[in-house]
């Protein structure tokens, strides 16, 4: 039997770990709760990124979550509409639906999986949303140009989720840096892991200021000191009534400093984690004969690639193959939401051509930076069905 190829590596080594031992041995006991090691990742994940700001978060879901309600407490959009790629994860929807937005879902593209522009100009045009979410799928670097260029036509604001692709780049600058927002994933297994933990980056400062509050219940004591005493003054407090007072409806999404001392450590493995990926994927690309998606890359874009997605009309032969030699793969992503209970229970269910097909013949097999040549050619001689 020829040994498992999972879909999925570790990115915390022994090391990480010995070295996490060490400052917990350390006395005094170092600070476990969210804490200075927090805002010290929020900074370097922030400049490395090259966005103004980063919110470090307990998940990637919570990330969605959390801005989308700062997003409609502090009145940014302009209605309750927002585009929701049906081709993502379940929370770039159930968020919204948790929220009490009306979800519009868009059909996603055969080249590079993200939303149809087509589609997605006819939803501006025919609801005149007020936010898309824009799911870059497993790394894949969607049409920023035309999207961006869509958004300002219609007053679109633009929401990132780049969960699956974190390190990639459209021309030269990373996915996560072209909304008013972005949404990374921590999990094990995603890019980079402090466990579990996410991100929401952004520039604009209001937008950061109530993520701060409404990360840690409504109060406003993790804001800068001339943003607190705005607070203070606008409602006659002193600083002791400040410190347990709420002035936005808040939840507790925070993150440790226990996570984040990983992070901090795991973000100088970005680049050469996101090169073997890159590797990977391009290898892929030039070897598998049998996959239907038209996938086309840009010599300007940079893949930083989760996962490589296949659409085959022998999809069940290949998924049974790998299987049996012992080979990781799953559904691509989780198909089409639409087919989910939690949508075509309550909502009516769209037409999704492209993500209908996805939803049937689609699967997505390993990639990571632990994958070696051998074990790539393994995968790619089932796929070709050699």
């Amino acid at each position: 039997m020829d040994t498992n190829i999972q879909l999925v590596s570790d990115t915390i080594n022994r090391a990480d770990i010995d070295s996490l031992i060490d400052w917990l041995k350390q006395d005094p006991i170092p600070r476990l709760t969210k804490g200075e090691l927090t805002i010290e990742l929020e900074k370097k994940w922030a400049s490395k990124l090259g966005s103004k700001y980063s919110v470090f978060v307990n998940s990637g879901s919570s990330s969605i979550l959390l801005t989308l309600a700062a997003l409609k407490h502090t009145n940014r959009l302009k209605n309750n509409k927002i585009v929701v790629p049906a081709l993502s994860w379940a929370t770039d929807l159930s968020s919204p639906i948790l929220l009490g937005f009306d979800p519009i879902l868009c059909d996603c593209n055969l080249t590079d999986l993200s939303c149809d522009l087509d589609h997605l100009e006819s939803l501006f045009i025919q609801e005149s949303p007020a936010a898309v979410i824009l799911v870059s799928v497993l790394g894949l670097v969607p049409q920023m140009d035309k999207i961006l260029e869509l958004c300002k036509k219609y007053d679109v604001v633009l929401l990132e989720d780049v969960c699956e692709s974190m390190g990639s780049k459209f021309n030269d600058s990373y996915l996560g840096t072209f909304g008013m927002a972005s949404f990374f994933s921590m999990y094990f297994g995603h890019h980079l892991s402090t466990i579990e933990g996410g991100f929401i980056n952004t520039n604009d400062d209001e937008l950061y200021y109530a993520l701060l509050m409404m990360r840690s219940h409504g109060w406003a004591r993790d804001l800068p000191t001339h943003q607190q005493e705005n607070y203070k003054e606008k409602y006659d407090l002193n600083q002791f009534e400040n410190l347990y007072n709420f002035y936005l409806p808040g939840m507790n999404l925070r993150s440790t400093d226990l996570q984040s001392f990983i992070g901090i450590k795991a973000i100088d493995k970005l680049d050469t984690f996101s090169s073997a990926r890159n590797s990977n994927f391009n290898y892929y690309l030039d070897n598998i004969t049998s996959n239907e998606l038209n996938i086309q890359i840009s010599p300007t874009n940079f893949i930083s690639n989760f996962a490589m997605p296949i659409v085959s009309k022998n999809k069940e032969l290949l998924v049974n193959n790998l299987i049996e030699n012992n080979i990781e793969c799953r559904p691509l992503i989780a198909g089409n939401l639409a087919n989910k209970p939690f949508w075509y229970e309550h909502f009516d269910k769209p037409e999704l051509k492209n993500c209908e097909l996805v939803d049937k013949y689609g699967f997505y097999i390993p990639n990571h930076q632990s994958l070696t040549n051998i074990e790539l050619d393994r995968i790619i001689k089932i796929i070709n069905n050699d």
